[in-house]
Order: structure tokens, then C-alpha cells, then sequence
């Protein structure tokens, strides 16, 4: 049984978690930035790196005495882990290189982890459940929607990717044309459930009968046809929708688009799955917390896992629980460790 710190960066989420046997979250403390981007309905990567280089300290030491432990001594951690890949360049050097430092400082080993596969580790997290594998894994947030063929925790393959936007990124570009602001998953999430998913044939981009990759452009341009029509000069989308739409149209969009997403998700895991012949689902990412896409797989023809909705957005604690995984299995890091900005799953990650 390790105790393991571990470090996240990658994004706009500053984050340090102590964990144990890679399932007991001790301490999970995130410093978010959403109002330093927000009003540019994104991340901004240079206010993200000067934003983690002030948070990390901090969180840190919350994640350290939150966990029962002093804030400046690391005797009872066992190995010092970070999300090095994938993610902004800036953020990510600022996690490393406290990562590497600490290791350094301290003598701790040091784990590398890929952010994305941390995610699908999430669905342990706090759990005594272990998903039967081979699984199919689906990682689905504002940066990432792929599928993944998940052998064993130390066998990840991709299968399938996005061709274009992620599916939590055509949410907030949705939400921006419907003036619902940032980010738009949650806000789009809410109204769904109060509109019809049938009002609205936005189109399900397949791609082929056989593809895994996703594609959400030309949904997400769908959408924008059907809400803007055709604007007077000099009108706002929000003062031409107060014009002409009522709270019910607003409502039926949002489930209508949201129903898409979930359509296109769900046949692409049913894909996965007759390819692949996995024994069950994991789904990670800040997507998986959206209530319409869990209800719609919670009745699925097998197994399907997610995380607790505290560990569906980017936190430290899924690095922290797969670095168990690593640990136990001998597979540190160096010094060496690079920051890179694309996931790299090998045939044996």
C-alpha cells in the first residue's frame, strides 16, 4: 500500500491529491481559474501557466495538511506523481518541474502519468469496485473525446478520436450561440431536461458504419443555422431569440443537441464494444457528469462506469490513484521527464 501525491496541471486546473492504494482519496484540492477565462468563453494558455505557477504552492499545502499530514514533510509519501501529457505546454512544464523538484528535494520516486487514461482510472476512485477488463474506455471532456480499448491498466490503446471539435467544446460553442455562457456543458445540461429531444432533427454525424473517431462540427453548425435564421442588421443573437423564441423553444434546443451528442456517443461505444468484445464501459472526463448521458447508459447491455462527479472534471487524485499502478508495478520515472502536449498511448503505455 503506497501513499501517493500527485500533481495536476495540464489545463486550467491547478490541483495536488494524496491518495492511498490507489483508491483512498485523503486530501483532493483543485484551485480553479473559471473567472480568469470566462469571459473569453476559454482557456487562455498564457493566463493558465501564470495561474498555476501562483496556485500550486498553495494547493500543495492543502492537499498535505488536508490529508493529516505536515505541510513540509513528505517522510509518509511514498512516490511524487504528475499528469505530464497531454495538455497546454506552459501548464504542464509548471506541474512537471514541481513534480521533478519535489522527487529531487525529497527522494521520492517519481511517476510520469498521461492525464487522459488518469481519467479513466477516475472510476475507481473511492470505489470497491474493479470493472471487468478488457473495457472499453470513453474519454469525453472540453479538450478530448476518443475511445480507448482498455486490455489492463498498464495496456491502453486509442481506437477512436475526434476529427474535429470534443464534444465538451462543441457544448461551450453551443452555449455561446445560445448566450448561455461559459462553461456551457452544465448550463445546456440543466434546460435539456426540461425541453423535448425530438423537437429538433439535428443531424448525428457517423462517419462510416464501421468508424470509431468522433465528429461534432457540423452539429454544433447545425445548431447555429437553426438558432440565428436570419438576424436583422445589427441585432444580437440573445435580442433576436427574446424576439422570437419563448423559454420552451430555448429548452427543446438544448435537449434536442444534447440528444444528438448522446446518440452518436452511445452507437460509438456499441461499436467499440463489438469490436473490441469488452466486458464492460468506463467513461471519464467532464462530460461524464452530465446527467443525460448517464441516464440514457445506466440500463446499458453491460456493465458501465463513472466516476463520482467530484472526479469527472481535472483533479490530481486519478493521477495520484493510477501512479499506484506504476508504483506497484516498478515502472518509475526520471528526471528526464518531459512535458508533452499529446497523448501517447504505445502498445503498451
Amino acid at each position: 500500500m503506497a501513499i501517493i501525491l500527485g500533481l495536476e496541471s495540464t489545463c486550467d486546473e491547478t490541483a495536488a491529491a494524496v491518495v492511498v492504494d490507489g483508491r483512498r482519496v485523503l486530501s483532493n484540492a483543485i484551485a480553479t481559474q473559471f473567472e480568469l477565462h470566462a469571459k473569453y468563453r476559454g482557456v487562455v494558455p498564457e493566463i493558465a501557466s501564470r495561474a498555476h505557477i501562483e496556485n500550486l504552492l498553495p494547493v500543495i499545502t492543502e492537499a498535505m495538511t488536508s490529508a493529516g499530514l505536515a505541510a513540509n514533510d513528505f517522510s509518509k509519501i511514498d512516490a511524487i506523481a504528475v499528469a505530464h501529457r497531454p495538455g497546454l505546454i506552459g501548464s504542464l512544464l509548471i506541474g512537471v518541474t514541481a513534480a521533478k523538484t519535489l522527487a529531487w528535494t525529497t527522494g521520492k520516486p517519481l511517476i510520469g502519468v498521461d492525464h487522459v487514461h488518469a481519467h479513466l482510472y477516475s472510476v475507481l476512485l473511492d470505489r470497491d469496485c474493479w470493472p471487468e477488463l478488457p473495457a472499453v474506455g470513453l474519454v469525453c471532456s472540453g479538450g478530448h473525446t476518443a475511445l480507448y480499448h482498455v486490455r489492463d491498466w498498464l495496456d491502453v490503446r486509442m481506437i477512436g478520436s475526434t476529427i474535429d471539435d470534443a464534444v465538451g467544446e462543441a457544448y461551450d460553442k453551443v452555449s455561446a450561440i445560445l448566450d448561455l455562457g461559459y462553461p456551457g456543458g452544465p448550463a445546456i445540461d440543466r434546460l435539456a431536461q426540461y425541453g423535448d429531444p425530438k423537437a429538433v432533427a439535428f443531424p448525428r454525424t457517423l462517419l462510416g458504419r464501421s468508424s470509431l473517431d468522433f465528429s461534432f462540427s457540423g452539429l454544433k453548425t447545425s445548431v447555429l443555422y437553426h438558432v440565428r435564421g436570419v438576424p436583422k442588421k445589427g441585432q444580437s443573437v440573445k435580442a433576436m431569440m427574446d424576439e422570437q423564441w419563448d423559454e420552451g423553444e430555448l429548452h427543446n434546443v438544448c435537449a434536442s443537441f444534447q440528444a444528438a451528442c448522446i446518440d452518436v456517443i452511445i452507437e460509438k461505444i456499441k461499436r467499440a464494444l463489438r469490436l473490441t468484445e469488452a466486458k464492460s464501459v468506463l467513461i471519464g472526463g467532464g462530460v461524464s457528469a452530465n446527467r443525460g448521458l448517464r441516464a440514457a447508459l445506466a440500463d446499458f447491455q453491460v456493465p458501465t462506469y463513472f466516476p463520482e462527479l467530484r472526479y469527472c472534471t481535472d483533479n490530481a487524485a486519478m493521477s495520484a490513484g493510477l501512479a499506484e499502478i506504476y508504483f506497484q508495478a516498478g515502472r518509475m520515472s526520471d528526471l528526464s521527464l518531459d512535458a508533452i502536449t499529446s497523448s501517447q498511448f504505445s502498445e503498451e503505455v
